[in-house]
């Protein structure tokens, strides 16, 4: 499908308010011929030859016509701004549903800032094209057939001497049009690529105020903005090449008619009414010309904008749903990676995993940063599709299961926590908006969120800002925890989810989730030992692969990585004392 036709597809649904717009725009073209007719009249029988009887009903017949074609006017611009409302409604819930739809691997290669344009300037640039740009050139050009023709009525030869300058508007509008494309798409790109920036910036605007970059900003955003004025520029001076050409070919008529039937009614080839017509006419033939440059401009706008958007809706996602797979069902959590491997980039990301886990188990990921940690678990998720191998959960294939029936029975805290600007409750509520409140409640205990909630001044319904504006990176965690928590899930997945806690809530926090052990399955990645030393599975990641797996009594043991990592972390404490949970602070559960 091309860009236009798509584009069409969804201007179908409102081609009934189009069909009555250009019959009202048609009708308005026909009225448009009837003053400058009457005029002529007024001049030639009443003027001229003193019929005077004439005059009332002429004078009626002008404010009748003058009066219905503002009302037809009114309505006419009133349907095709309906038609283009509605069209725009349609291509922007479509396109923002499919940006939902896009995998991980859309959004990585794509900005924020160039999606967000996608859905306002050139969204704006097809509205105004079905709203403005659509009927004027309709109208405009039947405007201009009607009144050559009228002067046709009048004398041929006057007619055939204004036709002289339309090759040269043909050729001018042709020539401008294929200049203008190259122009606006710069132009758009440009546009993104600074409305990209501001959006970046915006967001980070703490780390630049954390390193006192806001003059090195001020620069690169002065380049950006430097770059869009340019091509503004660059592309206005398509149009101020070609417009002075329409305005000059316009002016052109004018002179025609002033000298040539000037002369023509001193010869007394045509009356003074006739000329008064023409002269009538001379406004519609004359709007056309000069109005050609600037529309050139609008719908060459117009079909950048729908090529951008089209560009961004129609890449597929890599990652689909299956039609045969299962929808609302609860699965038990029994997970099994078999010689799962990735790879992005020509880059291997992960090779040769192979690890089986029963519903109810406990599972700690360990290893350095890049080790492929993360990217097990957005594989489990099916965030991106195996490159080999197979990931099973409950012995079937993810990619053979319904996407979002997966995905709805796990719950995950992310490594890169993101809060909405939302309520604390309804940040929590996100996988469940028709839990209760004590449902709500009771997940924050479990991740010992309760009590730091309750002294917020609007306890759970303080708006935490956006994208957790005001809290602390323990806060977010806990609450982001609370969320995956509040779904019931039979995958937990917790991605580094303790890293900006205390030892003391972290302590807690395992014991909480001792407590759902068994009715669902979790995945602990993390850095500390503590997090994962009483899980049922150890995994140890480098590079990619599996170099160590098993209990943390076997694995420190062994003396490799773990252990290691174990003794750079405990240092000489005696183990023994460390695996008696000696911790006794787990009363917390009721502030």
């Amino acid at each position: 499908m091309t860009p236009l036709k798509w584009f069409l597809s969804f201007l179908k649904k409102y081609r009934g308010l189009i069909f009555v717009g250009f019959l009202l725009t048609t009708v308005i073209a026909v009225l448009s011929i009837v003053n400058p007719y009457i005029s002529g009249i007024i001049v030639d029988d009443v003027i001229t030859k003193k019929n005077y009887d004439l005059l009332p009903k002429l004078l009626v017949c002008l404010l009748t016509v003058t009066f219905l074609n503002s009302c037809l006017r009114f309505t006419y611009q009133l349907v095709f701004e309906t038609a283009s409302q509605g069209t725009l409604y349609d291509m922007r819930s479509k396109v923002y549903r499919k940006l939902l739809e896009e995998d991980f691997a859309f959004y990585n290669k794509k900005r924020t800032g160039d999606l967000m344009s996608r859905q306002t300037g050139d969204m704006d640039a097809i509205r105004h094209f079905i709203a403005y740009v659509i009927y004027a050139v309709y109208q405009n050009v039947l405007l201009f057939i009607f009144a050559l023709l009228m002067v046709f009525t009048v004398n041929v030869k006057l007619a055939l001497c204004m036709l002289v300058v339309l090759p040269f508007t043909a050729m001018a509008t042709y020539r401008q049009s294929r200049e203008v494309r190259p122009a606006f798409q710069r132009n758009r790109e440009c546009f993104s690529s600074l409305n990209a920036f501001v959006q970046e910036n915006v967001s980070g605007n703490r780390v630049v105020k954390a390193f006192a970059k806001e003059e090195f900003e001020k620069e690169k955003f002065q380049v950006e903005n430097d770059k869009f004025k340019n091509a503004q520029i660059n592309a206005s001076r398509v149009w101020m090449k070609y417009v002075p050409i329409f305005e000059i070919l316009a002016y052109a008529l004018t002179i025609v008619l002033m000298l040539y039937g000037g002369y023509m009614v001193v010869q007394e080839e045509i009356t003074l009414g006739d000329l008064v017509k023409v002269n009538g006419y001379l406004w519609m033939l004359n709007m056309p010309l000069r109005m050609a440059g600037w529309w050139v401009n609008d719908i060459q706008n117009f079909f950048t904008s729908v090529e951008k958007i089209y560009a961004t809706y129609s890449e597929e996602p890599k990652v689909h749903t299956p039609r045969t797979g299962g929808i609302h069902e609860k699965i038990r959590g029994d997970v099994e990676f078999r010689n799962v491997a990735y790879r992005a980039d020509d880059e291997d990301i992960v090779t040769n995993i192979n690890f089986k886990v029963h519903a109810g188990q406990t599972v700690g990921i360990i290893g350095s940063t890049g080790s492929g940690k993360s990217t097990l678990m957005n594989l489990l998720c099916r965030f991106y599709d195996t490159t080999s191998g197979q990931v099973l959960v409950d012995g079937q294939d993810v990619r053979d299961m319904d996407l979002y029936n997966l995905r709805d029975n796990i719950g995950m805290a992310m490594q890169d926590v993101f809060l909405f600007s939302d309520t604390i409750e309804g940040n929590i509520a996100y996988g469940r908006p028709n839990c209760s409140f004590e449902e709500v409640k009771h997940a924050a205990i479990m991740a010992d969120a309760n009590h730091f909630i309750n002294a917020l001044p609007d306890g759970y319904d303080t708006i935490v800002g956006e994208r957790g504006v005001g809290l602390s990176g323990g806060q977010k965690q806990r609450i982001s925890l609370a969320r995956a928590l509040l779904k019931d899930p039979s995958i937990l997945i917790l991605d580094d989810t303790t890293s900006a806690v205390d030892m003391e809530t972290e302590s807690y926090i395992q014991t909480q989730l001792k407590k759902i052990n068994n009715t669902c399955t979790v995945f602990i990645i993390a850095y500390r030992i503590s997090s994962i030393k009483d899980a049922d599975l150890i995994l140890v990641m480098d590079n990619g692969c599996i170099i160590e797996h098993g209990t943390h009594d076997s694995l420190v043991a062994q003396g490799g990585y773990y252990a290691k990592a174990f003794y750079n972390q405990y240092g000489e404490i005696p183990y023994d004392l460390l695996s008696n949970d000696k911790q006794s602070k787990n009363v917390r559960g009721g502030e």
